[in-house]
């Protein structure tokens, strides 16, 4: 049986034939200023030099959520996190932690999406509009 990103097993009936992409390109036109807005406090705070926003449909313990899809009527809920947070609780491998920060882009102009579906997660970077 396959497992989602944290081990948890997905029965069949769970996957969809439709991309979740698609609904979370809609969520993100919705949510880009928020996510800008608080992408540049965590620079300006000198909390990281990498935002990370964590796009998920499900609970998840990592960073805290910013935007609840069930508050705003939205497919996604986001969730504002470090590249520091994900290395120190695994999501990123300290072996690879280098190679993420090499290609991690300018969060002034990119916004660095940890998106989480049952099938696995992947890191997007969607540009500001």
């Amino acid at each position: 049986m396959e497992e989602d990103f944290f081990g948890n097993p997905i029965e069949p009936t769970q996957k969809s034939s439709e991309t979740p992409l698609k609904s979370l390109e809609k969520d993100l036109i919705y949510y880009t200023d928020s996510i800008q807005e608080i992408a540049l406090e965590i620079l300006r705070e000198k909390v990281s030099a990498y935002p990370v926003f964590v796009a998920h449909q499900h609970e998840l313990p990592l960073g805290e959520i910013i935007l609840d899809r069930e508050e705003l009527g939205t497919d996604w809920t986001i969730q504002a996190s470090t590249a520091e947070e994900l290395v120190e609780k695994g999501v990123i491998s300290r072996k690879k932690d280098e190679l993420f920060y090499k290609n991690y882009k300018d969060p002034k102009k990119f916004m660095c999406l940890l998106v989480v579906v049952p099938e696995g997660a992947n890191f997007v970077f969607y540009p500001y509009k």
